[in-house]
């Protein structure tokens, strides 16, 4: 199978892991595309979807998905069960590097409203240790040059993503060079910066449930 397929056969593998009659939790990126295409033929098992980004609103409500806003969900006593999404880097511990299409802040908030964070990924994403991908640190534009000044005394070599700006107004910077030996205390600090709005480690919070997609099949890891 070519990563495309694994995508597919990952995607269609976290249906297994919704609950029937609950609002969904989607997150935004290409392996996600797939799930919300392997979603939309169970949509009537699901009043809607609370999604992160604009670009995976636009494809649920193309595949015939309500989209719903996390205040509406709350408003209305909705259970929410199960958030979905990709990463760009996944270690042992669950924890990940996300960002790489720019929806980390939305991402943050909607996975933290849902019980359980399930995240799917092919092989390719497992890493012993994170910091192979650029590390995705959003941040108020003003800010931009502050926190990359002070990113570069951790070592790491901030580059601003050209031409980009988040759902919600804002920069990005691309950190590579970067040695994450502690996740957590990592992603506490630079969140802590003035200026910087999320920081793609997802450590604190990690995922529940880690489906990967391999040439063997789909594993589980919980």
């Amino acid at each position: 199978m070519n990563q495309d397929d694994l995508k597919r056969a990952v995607a269609r593998a976290a249906l297994d892991e919704l609950v029937p009659g609950c609002v969904v939790g989607v997150g935004t990126g290409s392996t996600v595309d797939c799930f919300i295409d392997a979603l939309a033929e169970r949509a009537s098992n699901h009043p809607g979807a609370i999604s992160s980004s604009e670009r995976s609103s636009a494809r649920l409500r193309k595949a015939g998905i309500p989209v719903l806003g996390i205040d509406e969900a709350l408003a209305r006593g909705l259970p929410l069960p199960v958030y979905v999404d990709g990463a760009d880097e996944i270690d042992g511990e669950r924890r990940m590097i996300k960002g790489g299409g720019g929806a980390l802040t939305r991402e943050k908030i909607v996975a933290s409203a849902f019980e359980r964070f399930v995240c799917i990924v092919d092989a390719s994403k497992r890493v012993e240790r994170l910091g192979r991908f650029p590390l995705p640190v959003e941040v108020i534009p003003m800010a931009s040059a502050l926190v990359a000044s002070r990113l570069r005394a951790l070592g790491g070599q901030p580059v601003p993503r050209a031409g980009f700006v988040t759902d919600n107004g804002n920069h990005i910077l691309d950190v590579a060079g970067l040695r994450i030996d502690d996740p957590e205390g990592l992603e506490a600090r630079i969140g802590l910066w003035a200026g910087v709005v999320s920081v793609g480690l997802f450590a604190i919070a990690p995922a529940t449930v880690v489906l990967v997609a391999g040439q063997d099949g789909v594993r589980r890891y919980a």
